[in-house]
């Protein structure tokens, strides 16, 4: 059973040095991972921050960075972080990171795969 998910973020982590990293891995979330959240501090203040300490236990790594947490989360651009909630979506609740798309100009439908690879390739 594969537990492990490669992604490719849209614009890409920046760490304090200015490196960009944007290929990481996700695991496939437990119920601790779910549960662990709702016992924070800073969700309990602000629920809408239940993402990013999610996010940030499930989260293996992003480029060279191996420890990801929360305050790394914290520091992504808001479209990766929307990747990254819908990405969390699709393998733990679908199971897969394949979605359905139509091309707007000729109106083939065709599958893509969130977790990244090359322009042009599904």
């Amino acid at each position: 059973m594969r537990t492990e998910f490669e992604f490719e973020l849209p614009r890409g982590y920046v760490d304090e040095s200015g490196t960009v990293h944007r290929h990481g891995a996700m695991r496939l979330a437990t119920a601790r991972d779910e549960l662990l959240p709702l016992a924070d501090l800073r969700v309990k203040e602000n629920p809408a921050y239940l993402s990013v300490v999610l996010l940030g236990l499930v989260i293996t790594r992003i480029g060279t960075v191996t420890d990801v947490h929360g305050g790394v989360v914290e520091k992504f651009f808001a479209s990766d972080l929307a990747f990254l909630q819908d990405f969390y979506r699709r393998i733990n609740a679908e199971g897969h990171t394949r979605a359905a798309v139509t091309c707007p100009e000729c109106d083939s439908s065709f599958e893509v795969d969130l977790a990244g690879g090359r322009l042009g390739e599904s």
